[in-house]
């Protein structure tokens, strides 16, 4: 079983998470379904009452706000009494939060919850961590593995349940220790990420692309026919329902576990590790390669090289979208006009060396990473300048054009 390990930086200290496993037994199971259904009712009630009230006043309210309605809430429905109080105080905080990442353009507009999927249920305090057991208010001890040493102050623990009825809590903790500090002293490696490879580096190693959604493909449009053909409301949809889930966290999990090792291995090998702001969303909007680009997980892999990189002092450099890394020789810098993506293998007109596309790319990343961390330009890579398309596609963020020459050092270290 796959457990993610995440980091944030809190001031001078470093938060981390710990996911693991729980084995609730009958009892406790339903006493987290009530609490399940009462955050979700709360929520639901709450951002209804925020839309209307924005209809009628012209003004919303606060998460603050609609946490005091909460007592008044419980003598209506003497239901909600039965959840830990601060569970439900913690619904509302949330939604405050969600509202605050939607008018900061961070997310969507929040959604109502339904009793379908994932469901969760936060705990801002008083959740003991045991050796073997978890102490929840109101749930008492639930059986848990608890695969690593959790030290320090617990802060937070979601607990969640997935739509194959596992159940999991997600510690997050404050160990006391400071962060590292980061150095660029030592190997720098260029990562350029693929679809035939998922990630070739500059030092020339390619990683094939798992293409785990492939492997259960067949297994996977199997149980969605029988779910297809099963009456809904019934308990056979119910079980057909937890076969697709199945298959589908197979799936996600086999992903993680590529991407957690290889994250791993980058970040222990090397010091400065160079990759491309990519932007994936934009480019699953080309229908050919969509379905590729979303279970290769590249944006998922991005976020476990920045975190892992940060908690051992490493140093993470993102270059441009749009620094013609490809189509750029690396030795004479001369760049070609057109480089369609069924060319893999050119020559350069310039210098005539024979070049691998992915690997070229590579060691260009690296070098313009070099360049970067060198001259002091800050985030700003040399790309052409780019202007603002019909679909309304960002102008690139530097202010280098064609033709000038960019800093390359053919060296591994800085």
């Amino acid at each position: 079983m796959l457990y993610s390990f995440i980091a944030s930086v809190v001031y001078s200290n470093i938060l981390k998470v710990v996911k693991v496993r729980l084995y609730p037994n009958a009892q406790q199971q339903q006493s987290l379904a009530q609490a399940f259904g009462c955050c979700r009712w709360l929520w639901n009630y709450c951002l209804n009452l925020m839309n209307q009230t924005y209809k009628e006043t012209g003004k919303g309210l606060s998460g603050y706000a609609v946490k005091k309605i909460i007592p008044q809430l419980k003598k209506e429905y003497e239901w909600l009494t039965s959840t830990y109080s601060q569970c439900l105080q913690q619904v509302c905080l949330n939604l405050g939060v969600a509202f605050n990442n939607f008018f900061e353009k961070r997310s969507s507009y929040p959604r109502f919850k339904s009793k379908h999927g994932k469901q969760s249920i936060q705990y801002p305090q008083n959740v003991k961590v045991a050796d073997s057991y978890v102490t929840l208010p109101k749930i008492g001890d639930v059986t848990a593995i608890i695969h690593r040493p959790i030290e320090g102050k617990v802060k937070t623990v979601t607990i969640s349940k997935n739509c194959s009825n596992q159940y999991f809590a997600a510690i997050l903790f404050d160990d006391g220790k400071n962060k590292p500090e980061s150095s660029t002293d030592g190997k720098v490696i260029g990562i350029d990420l693929g679809l035939t490879h998922f990630a070739v580096t500059s030092d020339g190693s390619k990683f094939d692309n798992p293409r785990i959604l492939n492997k259960y493909e067949k297994n996977l449009k199997l149980k969605q026919q029988q779910l297809s053909r099963k009456q809904k409301g019934s308990n056979n949809r119910i079980k057909s329902r937890k076969k697709v889930a199945r298959v589908h966290r197979k799936t996600t999990n086999c992903r993680e576990d590529f991407l957690h090792k290889l994250s791993r291995r980058i970040v222990n090998e090397n010091q400065v590790i160079v990759v491309e702001n990519l932007n994936v969303k934009g480019m699953m909007q080309n229908h050919c390669l969509a379905k590729s680009i979303h279970q290769v997980g590249w944006g998922m892999f991005c976020t476990m090289l920045k975190y892992k990189a940060e908690m051992s002092g490493k140093v993470i450099c993102e270059v441009d979208r749009f620094f013609p890394s490809s189509k750029t020789c690396h030795v004479c810098l001369n760049q070609v006009g057109s480089l369609p993506l069924d060319v893999r293998f050119w020559t350069c007109e310039n210098c005539h060396t024979k070049h691998d596309r992915d690997m070229n790319a590579a060691i260009n990343l690296r070098d313009e990473g070099l360049r970067i961390l060198t001259s002091g330009t800050g985030d700003k890579a040399c790309c052409p300048d780019v202007s603002r398309s019909k679909g309304g596609r960002k102008k690139s963020t530097t202010a280098l054009s064609v033709g000038q020459e960019a800093y390359t050092d053919s060296s591994s270290t800085v």
